[in-house]
């Protein structure tokens, strides 16, 4: 794969793994609509890779007082932060959705689903979906308020997210504004809660890359080019959507997944119209 076109869909995919408009959606399509070849296992571990660190570099001092209050080691100012004493464990729970409908999905996800109809129209009906979760949300709590039943109930829809065009941070920040999150505090647990998510499915595709005998010889430079910028671009995503979340709504958002879903279902027609 050429570097430009790595260094492109890197950066893609930086942008849309943490804004609730569909990495998957627009990963498929971008080689679809400029008519590149598959890019392949490695690349995609290494677009994996790279948000995995994006995230983990952002919020590694949440994970941090997170994991110390799950075992219990948190003292002194370290247990005094914004988070509920049990979040570990509530992250782990509302984890467990998105894995079953992993194993369960993986198959029909990197097949049946992968089309641009599914994808158009996922794009469309999610957008709709947090079009009346802007309207009906209460605004009313923070990641401090989270419960059980929130993380369960946020969890579940993240199970969505194997169906290409879903958004796992879309669906996640909808199911958090259903359940009264403020915006930025459904983001903000939106994005801890996919990081186990985002980390098995990195884990799981470097299994199968080891087994097809690792990384190519001729591929080193791309994959870990991609990796870096993916990162940088994801972290750099993360801090610049909870300060939008901070004073602004989610049309614009809204209104770039119905436009998008509309365009591409007008694509695919028309391409199939002229074979």
């Amino acid at each position: 794969m050429p570097i430009h076109q790595a260094v492109l869909l890197a950066v893609i995919q930086g942008l849309t793994e943490f804004l609730p408009i569909s990495s998957s959606a627009h990963l498929a399509l971008a080689p679809w609509l400029l008519g590149w070849k598959d890019q392949g296992l490695a690349f995609d571990i290494a677009l994996h890779f790279g948000t995995l660190l994006g995230v983990l570099i952002y919020f590694a001092r949440e994970w941090k007082q997170i994991v110390l209050e799950g075992f219990g080691l948190a003292r002194g100012a370290t247990a005094q932060g914004d988070f509920p004493r049990r979040m570990l464990w509530m992250l782990a729970a509302g984890t467990l959705p998105v894995g079953i409908a992993g194993l369960l999905l993986k198959d029909a996800a990197e097949t049946v689903f992968r089309t641009p109809w599914v994808i158009g129209t996922m794009l469309i009906l999610v957008g709709l979906l947090m079009g009346w979760a802007e309207r009906r949300a209460r605004f009313s709590r923070t990641v401090a308020d989270v419960t059980w039943t929130d993380a369960l109930a946020i969890g579940a829809a993240q199970a969505l997210a194997v169906v290409p065009g879903t958004s796992r941070s879309g669906i996640t920040l909808v199911a958090g504004l259903f359940r009264g999150l403020d915006r930025a505090a459904a983001a903000r647990f939106s994005f801890l809660l996919g990081t186990p998510a985002i980390a098995a499915a990195a884990a799981d595709a470097f299994l199968d890359l080891y087994r097809a005998g690792g990384i190519p010889e001729g591929e080193r430079a791309v994959f870990y080019s991609a990796m870096a910028v993916s990162a940088a671009t994801g972290c750099a995503v993360i801090a610049w959507f909870l300060r939008f979340l901070r004073g602004r709504t989610l049309r614009f958002f809204v209104a770039y997944r119905i436009v998008f879903g509309i365009l591409i279902l007008a694509l695919a027609f028309f391409r199939r119209l002229a074979e």
